[in-house]
């Protein structure tokens, strides 16, 4: 008889071996599903040698940060918080197409300045193969600070760390992805805290309202609201209950106007924009 888990078995073999080969590492855990499968593996395969490291800024959603320290507990490993300075930064708030490589650059950089303290010799983040062919400027911040994917290495994909997560039992083996909070600001808005916080407020109030997760909250030029959610729910934003108290509690956060996209929900849409927005250097990917 086949063992149905035997796949999975190799998979994390595989995962494991390449960390293991890192001798010790500092895992970016942002909460999401990928970090966590990594700082699985770390743990698992370096024990005492692994650290999980979260960035705490604007840009991080409350619910994320709750998330990271949950699984960081549940897996066992060690985990630190460290404050990134990336809305200080004139070139992340700008916005360009490159936004990502600066939010990256400043956790790395400060991650590398403590990695003695640590007591680890390597940085390691949670991108998977899926990721080669999507816009990721972090990825030459990885570059620039010698930062490990061993999910790339192990040759796993999306599927493939979600079956690890099922397999370890990580309660977040379904949960989507969730960018950060910058990434619902429209290419040449400029990122404020005030913005991202806005933008939390109105997804907060979504997922209450609607009880998923698959929406975003597009914060557009001239202070639109731009609402992406999942085709089963469209009917819902048209009864009139519903919508007179989305529009009232939006326009008190400070958007000007609300809008529903018909296309409804797909995560990335705001890399449409990028042909026509001017990017900066760091975007060759």
């Amino acid at each position: 008889m086949v063992n149905p888990g035997a796949d999975v078995q190799i998979l994390a073999a595989r995962l494991i071996d390449v960390i293991r080969a890192y001798g010790s590492v500092a895992v970016a855990l942002s909460g999401g599903v990928d970090s966590a499968v990594v700082a699985q593996a770390a743990q698992q395969a370096l024990g005492t040698k692994a650290v999980a490291v979260t960035a705490i800024s604007p840009s991080l959603a409350e619910v994320e940060r709750r998330d990271a320290v949950a699984i960081a507990e549940k897996i066992g490993i060690r985990h630190i918080e460290l404050l990134t300075s990336e809305f200080a930064r004139p070139e992340y708030r700008a916005n360009a197409g490159d936004r990502c490589f600066y939010c990256k650059d400043s956790l790395y950089s400060l991650t590398a300045d403590r990695l003695a303290e640590l007591g680890v010799d390597v940085m390691a983040n949670g991108a998977n193969t899926d990721d080669l062919s999507d816009h990721r400027p972090g990825m030459q911040a990885a570059e620039r600070y010698g930062v490990r994917s061993p999910l790339i290495e192990a040759e796993l994909s999306k599927a493939d760390v979600r079956q690890l997560a099922r397999f370890w039992q990580l309660p977040l083996a379904e949960k989507p992805a969730s960018p950060c909070l910058s990434s619902r600001i429209a290419y040449g808005v400029e990122v404020t805290e005030e913005r991202v916080k806005r933008v939390e407020a109105a997804e907060m109030f979504l997922r209450h309202r609607c009880g998923q997760t698959d929406f975003r909250v597009r914060l557009e030029a001239s202070e639109l609201a731009r609402i992406e959610v999942a085709p089963n729910l469209l009917s819902l934003f048209t009864e009139e209950d519903f919508r007179s108290e989305l529009i009232e509690y939006f326009r008190d956060l400070g958007f000007r106007r609300v809008t529903l996209d018909l296309e409804g929900f797909r995560s990335g849409s705001m890399n449409d924009q990028l042909p026509i927005v001017q990017l900066g250097t760091a975007t060759d990917e």
